[in-house]
This record gives C-alpha cells, structure tokens and sequence, in this order.
C-alpha cells in the first residue's frame, strides 16, 4: 500500500516531492527524441503484451489520482514530473520531455495561478501557468478532440483568429507562420482541416465548419486551406461561404501548400460527406438544435471558438434539464426531468465527463483532462474531512479510470483481452464507489483489494 497522505502533505507542504516519488519508480528506459537528460520513470507490469501509455504528473487529484489508479491497475506505464513546482524549477522542460514521448500519453490540466517557490525564500507564479499553451507548442499540436453526446468539435491550435491589421498579415514562406498579431501556424491548421473532412469521411456525419473568413485574416487562409482540400474530393457542399478562401488567399495558402508533404492529399480523392460552411457565431445556436435533435455531427472550429463551443456543450445540459423540469411541472407531470433525459437518449451529464484528446503531427495522440477545484478538495483531504461535515462528497477518482482506460484502448486497439479488463476493473470500481462514496484513502485500499492487477 502506498502512503498517499504522505504524498499529499508533501506536495501541500513544499517539501521535496521528487525524491519522494522518484523513490517509487524505477529509471525508464526510454526517451523522448531529442531530449537525452529528461526525467522518465517506468512502472507497472512491462510483459510486452501490452503498449504502455505514457503519466503526466502534475498537481493535487491530478497527481495523488494518478499515482494511486496506476498503482491499483500495474498496467506497464511511463510517468513524467509535471507538477507546478517541478515544471517551474525545471523552465518548463518538462513539458518537451512529456510532449514528445513516443506513446500515448495522459495530460491533467490543473489551476494555472498556483503560486510556488521562488528560491529565494519567497513565492511567485508558477512559469507558463496551466502550461497548456506552451506544452501544445512542444509537442507539435495540432487540435484536439473534444467528442459529447451527438456532438465532436475539432479544435485547431493555436489558430486564434483576432486578426485586423492588413499591414501586418503575410504567410511566410519558409515556416508558414501566419504573420499577423497572432502568428498562427498554417501547417498546423491544414492538419486540423484535413483531421476534420478524415472524421467526416470515416464517421458519416455532418460535417460543420466554424470559421470567420470575412472577418479574420487567419480564417480567410484556413478557409483557403479547406477550400484546396476540398478539390477532387467527392464531399458535397450544402451552405457555403461567399468568398472562396482559396481564390482569395491563393498566393499565400499555396506558401503553406508547398511546406505540406508531398502525400498529404493521397487516398483524399476518395473521400465522401456532406460539409456546412458556417461562420462561427452561428455555430453556437445549430449546436443546441444538433444537441437537441440528437444529430451526429463534427465541428471544426478554431482555437478561440472551439473553447468557446465546447465550454458551451459542457454548460448547456443542465439548463436544459431545468427547462424541461419547468413544463413538467407546468403541465402537472409526476415525471422528473433528471430520469427523463436519459430514457429519451440524451447522454450528456455537466461536461466534467467530457473528454478530449490532442493530435500531434507525429507521434501518438494526447489524452486531456481538466480537473476543476482538485486543489481545495485536496486540501479538505489534508484537514481530515472530505465531506466538510456532510455538506460535500469525497472525492470521486472514477475520471483516473476512465481515462485510463480510453488512453490504453486507444494504444492497445486489438487487444480483446485488455479491452475485457479495464471494462471489468471500472465494473469494480463501480461497485466499490456506488452505494456510498469512501474517503479517498479508504476508498484507494477497498479498490486495491478488489481489482486484481494486470498480469498478476
């Protein structure tokens, strides 16, 4: 059994978590290319049956959950110090060596505004904040995924379309920066366009598209980009923009065109679909009709837009529920809402079950999750009463399995022997969790006396 309230009070404390946690793995035996010094630690059971996935450490939940679910599963693991001081003493590093480990990977985003040690007996903000962006930057991001209920937005990243100044747009031709106040890459973005037509093809829904070619600078070469994507291709297009990003932008989409690798369109002749050319305010509204109507449809936004989609997919179910509890009672039905929504089809919950996964031009794919308020929820771990008197839940650790599961399913495609027991070991888990919540502690030893460990 592992100490987790040593590890804890040794986060909380400031005291020396490294050697506390170096002190439980052993000294991986790969490495992120390119980066020869970085910190890997390896642990689990390595039988060669099973493709490791590849820890983030970072903070709170986020680190105590992890260290405490890959201990109950021993699936074969790499792990990574992410957490805010390490990653601030380190300048960040961390994030190139994580970013560029060459399996697939799990990535909590904890608080950015945690405060850590100067070294100089003194505190400050901890470098780079949450560290997403510049994680992103690293690993050669290119978007993420964001897939619920009918609905899955691809985020292109960076892609910030603010851009107003004509002075300053240009493409360059060497790196295909986007050259404006927010420097977008392009070749990222072609990736993102050509990921999103990709799901299209392979899933048969609707495909929507929500850029501001008019409006932004950056959106009017994206736009370019989709429209050159689009050629030879058997996709059909239902509304479509009034300029043609590509006749527009032609020049400079074709900079970035040229730095694309000579395959990039190979196999596209063949793909098929049905694409909306949508600008992206209006995206907002046919996202509740499409959740509403239970539409099987894929969004591909940009950066700033697909925050703003996918913030309002997590968001919108409760009111709906709550709207559809008021003609309930309205109309004098007994039925509550709360059961209803689930008979009638709707799976979303309050997007704390959302997922997302980051796409790297190279290398496998990056398994995302936000772990909202995980720092004062440790804290009343720390104080001895996680249910502050009643009026709280303990904390729920069942987003460690899931995700885990979905990272290793996601490594381990064909393998119908560990698809079987991840999905028996979250059955356990959800026995163990269902009646009533245990503590944390009491609930890491319950688990790990009733799932047996991977090869054991």
């Amino acid at each position: 059994m592992l100490d987790l309230m040593k590890i804890a009070r040794t986060e909380a404390d400031g005291g020396d978590l490294f050697s506390l946690v170096d002190g439980l793995y052993a000294a991986a035996d790969v490495r992120p290319e390119g980066y020869p010094d970085a910190v890997v630690w390896k642990g689990g059971n390595h039988d060669g049956t099973v493709k490791p996935v590849a820890h983030s450490l970072t903070d709170a939940y986020a680190l105590l959950g992890t260290i405490a679910a890959i201990d109950i599963l021993g699936l074969p693991f790499y792990a990574v110090p992410m957490w805010s001081q390490y990653r601030h003493d380190s300048k960040l590093a961390s994030l190139g060596w994580f970013g560029n480990m060459p399996c697939t990977s799990i990535k909590w985003s904890t608080a950015g505004d945690a405060y850590v040690n100067d070294g100089k007996g003194g505190k400050v903000v901890v470098m780079g904040k949450s560290a997403n962006a510049p994680l992103r930057t690293q690993a050669g991001v290119f978007c993420n995924v964001r897939p619920y209920g009918s609905i899955t937005v691809v985020r292109c990243m960076p892609c910030l379309p603010y851009s107003q100044d004509r002075a300053k747009f240009d493409v360059n031709p060497e790196t295909g920066i986007i050259h404006s106040e927010m420097n977008s890459p392009g070749v990222q973005m072609a990736y993102a366009n050509r990921l999103f037509l990709k799901m299209v093809n392979d899933t048969g829904k609707l495909g929507r598209v929500a850029f501001k070619p008019t409006q932004a600078m950056e959106d009017g070469i994206n736009a370019g980009l989709l429209s050159w994507m689009l050629q030879g291709t058997k996709f059909k297009i239902g509304r479509k923009w009034a300029v043609d990003g590509y006749e527009e932008h032609r020049e400079r989409v074709d900079r970035i065109i040229a730095l694309l690798p000579d395959d990039f369109k190979d196999g596209m002749e063949n793909w098929t679909g049905q694409i909306e050319q949508h600008i992206a305010d209006t995206n907002y509204g046919l996202l509740l009709w499409d959740l509403m109507d239970k539409r099987d449809v894929v969004v591909l936004a940009t950066d700033l837009d697909g925050d703003r989609l996918t913030d309002l997919l997590a968001d919108v179910s409760d009111p709906l529920r709550h709207f559809g509890q008021l003609v309930l009672d309205k109309v004098g039905a007994s039925e509550k809402m709360s059961d209803l929504w689930g008979t009638m089809g709707y799976t979303t919950g309050n997007g704390r079950d959302m997922t997302s996964v980051m796409h790297r031009m190279s290398g496998p794919p990056i398994h995302e999750q936000t772990l909202g308020s995980a720092d004062a929820m440790l804290l009343r771990l720390l104080d001895g009463d996680e249910s502050m008197g009643g009026t709280k839940q303990p904390y729920d650790p069942r987003i460690h399995f899931v995700l885990i599961r979905d990272a290793y399913l996601d490594a381990n495609p064909d393998n119908a022997e560990l698809r079987k027991w991840l999905d028996d070991a979250l059955a356990t888990f959800d026995s163990v969790y269902g009646e009533s919540r245990p503590g944390f502690v009491e609930g890491y030893k319950k688990l790990k006396s009733a799932i047996k460990p991977w090869g054991a």
